[in-house]
């Protein structure tokens, strides 16, 4: 696959699920990838002979700056950083509210920023953020804080796409369902403390997807690739919904 020769492309949040099969679609279509996370350690585990990876905060201006000094500009941005707080309103302390902000918003918002004005030299740019189905697109139950944070995304989106649509910039989201991840096997554990047992949380997933199954993060990350080429050259400001039928 050729999509994205020629391309460099950063994607954060690339040492586990979304993030990772994103960063390793991509380096498998052509681009030249640098894959960041939090996670140092974790990183090592992504695998593409076009990858190059760096232990990057997503939410710290500074850390952003220092790793953009050192590189060319980027053709494609991936803002994949999440976390997902489970709960209600009464659920969500103040705490709990700033962190979902700071990790889910703060993130995309600096990475984005921090990437554009190169692009805007350049004439060009893709950038394609993470958000979900729940958002401002669904309420689920539980997922207030998480939710509000997507929904900000696919704002911030829709603003970037159409005050760059004339620089050559576009920008989309990407709303998945549930998908097979770490960080869902992570939450199935602790529901199942509750359930009877991981078998059982992770039946309950299954049990309300409209197809019977869980997505894969190979899935989302083939949308991406796509939304990164220049086959999506006509497509921005949009949100892409890959959720096995639940908005159906």
């Amino acid at each position: 696959m050729t999509k994205l020769a020629g391309k460099r492309i950063l994607v954060t949040a690339a040492a586990s699920g979304i993030g990772r099969a994103i960063a390793e679609r991509a380096a498998a279509s052509g681009a030249d990838v640098l894959a960041t996370d939090v996670n140092g350690d974790a990183l090592a585990a992504v695998q593409g002979e076009r990858i190059r990876i760096a232990r990057l905060d997503a939410t710290d201006s500074d850390a952003i700056a220092l790793i953009l000094q050192a590189e060319d500009p980027f053709d494609g941005l991936v803002n994949a950083v999440g976390y997902v707080h489970h709960g209600t309103i009464e659920d969500c302390t103040p705490e709990d509210w700033r962190r979902s902000f700071i990790v889910n918003v703060d993130s995309a918002y600096l990475m984005t920023r921090a990437v554009l004005p190169a692009m805007v030299k350049a004439g060009r740019g893709s950038i394609v953020t993470i958000s979900s189905v729940a958002s401002s697109l669904k309420g689920i139950p539980f997922r207030f804080g998480y939710g509000a944070t997507k929904a900000a995304l696919i704002g911030m989106t829709k603003s970037i796409a159409i005050d760059y649509i004339a620089k050559g910039i576009r920008c989309n989201a990407i709303c998945p369902g549930t998908i097979e991840s770490p960080s869902l096997q992570e939450r199935m554990r602790a529901l199942g403390e509750t359930m009877g047992g991981y078998e059982a949380a992770r039946q309950s997933f299954i049990d309300r997807q409209p197809m019977g199954r869980l997505g894969t993060p190979q899935e989302v990350a083939a949308l991406a690739v796509y939304l990164l080429s220049d086959e999506s050259s006509f497509t921005t400001g949009q949100t892409h919904i890959i959720d096995g039928g639940i908005l159906a």
